[in-house]
């Protein structure tokens, strides 16, 4: 199991999939708030949640807080394909400060688990 040294820093999770013009201490907060919603919705065949397993692509807080989300599935044929996108505009429309979500499917890159973070591949026994 890796561990990070304390002189390591965490990646940040929100660089290369949030971007927004709003300031960054309301930007922090938002998208802080954004990804924790999303951990709140799982694909209900695979023990992790969709962040986790790496399934948002991108995450845009527009300057009238509608937050784009571009996000993909573990296959095309999945069964809840339909209702997935659903799931997560409520839980991100549940966030404070959320005028509205736009969600976007896309499989382009295709999803892979090399998308899965250490903790989802702990959570499916992968790791």
């Amino acid at each position: 199991m890796n561990t990070m040294s304390d002189t390591e820093t965490k990646p940040d999770v929100r660089d290369g999939i949030i971007h927004t013009a709003i300031p960054a201490d309301e930007v922090a907060r938002l998208s802080d708030d954004i990804v924790a919603a999303l951990k709140t919705v799982y694909d209900p065949e695979i023990p992790s949640d969709i962040f986790e397993l790496g399934l948002i692509y991108k995450i845009d807080i527009e300057d009238d807080r509608t937050v784009k989300i571009v996000m993909t599935l573990t296959a095309p044929g999945c069964p809840v394909a339909g209702e997935m996108p659903g799931w997560v505009e409520n839980a991100v429309g549940s966030v404070e400060g959320v005028s509205g979500v736009e969600v976007e499917m896309s499989f382009d890159p295709p999803w892979t688990p090399d998308r899965m973070s250490e903790e989802a591949q702990v959570a499916v026994g992968w790791y």
